[in-house]
């Protein structure tokens, strides 16, 4: 009876041993799988970003129809609505091509006055990040953005930065291309800074450059989210002032964590926003009590 018992204690652990091992084979076949669909995923998102670019928007002819395109017809019609002013442009004397540039983004003006406030050698050697599935679902609508801003598609929903998913930006960055990204990934509907993905610090960390914050300010004022053109309350009106805020250059630390590169771009942005309040100064102490000698009465 003992060892019947015992026989059957061993039969439960050699089952409980032999399912334990084939849950832990499904496992690591599922999670093979998974590894290889996403970079499959990664892959065939990589070639489609390639298919949607447009490279004809970055020769010299094209360079030049831009550049005439921002400065005599964007930059009039924008001085009608706006009274641009840069703060901290300088800090492009002292950078070599190529950077990021990482900006918030809260109205269709953000692009336009980013490039108007870059000094000519920068605006004609940056490229602009467009989400694929806004401005690169109508050919002709694509080519035209591509011409005018000189955009690069991107995707905003999965696919990551590896496996060829940003080989098309990886060639630009190598042939010396800035690029400007909004790593909110969509227009701020109310004017506040959102979650700020981590694409920009991967890309800057693999290339070993700079990321060079920019925060805009006055641009949701001037044309939020929903309309198409900049307004004002009557013709007269004053006119909205935008400020582009050029910050120093964060260099991700070579094993610095994506998302600590990405905070220390947040904390520019919140500074600059008037979102994070000075430290407190420290309170004084109050003053010693100053003792008081008993006065002789006047004989």
């Amino acid at each position: 009876m003992g060892s019947g018992r015992v026989h059957r204690v061993n039969r439960s652990g050699r089952d409980a041993r032999a399912k334990g091992t084939e849950l832990g084979r499904n496992a690591a076949n599922r999670s093979a799988e998974i590894g290889r669909t996403a970079a499959s995923r990664s892959a065939e998102m990589g070639r489609n970003m390639r298919n949607l670019d447009v490279p004809w928007a970055r020769c010299a002819p094209a360079r030049w129809v831009r550049e005439t395109i921002l400065q005599f017809v964007l930059a009039p019609l924008m001085d009608v609505y706006m009274r641009p002013r840069v703060i901290g442009r300088e800090v492009f004397r002292r950078l070599p091509h190529p950077v990021i540039l990482v900006a918030n983004h809260s109205s269709h003006l953000d692009t336009p006055t980013i490039l108007r406030a870059l000094p000519l050698p920068w605006r004609q050697r940056t490229a602009v990040a467009a989400a694929a599935d806004y401005f690169y679902k109508r050919r002709g609508v694509k080519e035209l953005v591509a011409l005018i801003f000189n955009t690069v598609p991107l995707a905003r929903h999965g696919g990551g930065v590896g496996n060829g998913a940003i080989d098309h930006v990886d060639h630009l960055i190598d042939q010396r291309w800035n690029l400007l990204m909004f790593p909110e990934g969509t227009r701020s509907r109310d004017g506040s800074l959102g979650k700020l993905r981590s694409g920009a610090a991967v890309i800057a960390q693999q290339h070993h450059i700079p990321i060079v914050p920019i925060y805009l300010k006055g641009t949701h004022e001037a044309m939020p989210p929903g309309r198409n053109w900049p307004h004002k309350r009557w013709l007269l009106a004053r006119r909205h002032r935008v400020e582009v805020h050029f910050g120093l250059p964060i260099w991700p630390g070579i094993d610095e964590h994506r998302s600590a590169v990405m905070a220390r771009v947040r904390a520019f942005l919140e500074t600059e926003a008037g979102e994070v309040s000075p430290p407190p100064q420290p309170i004084a102490p109050p003053p010693a009590p100053v003792a008081e000698w008993p006065v002789s009465p006047v004989v």
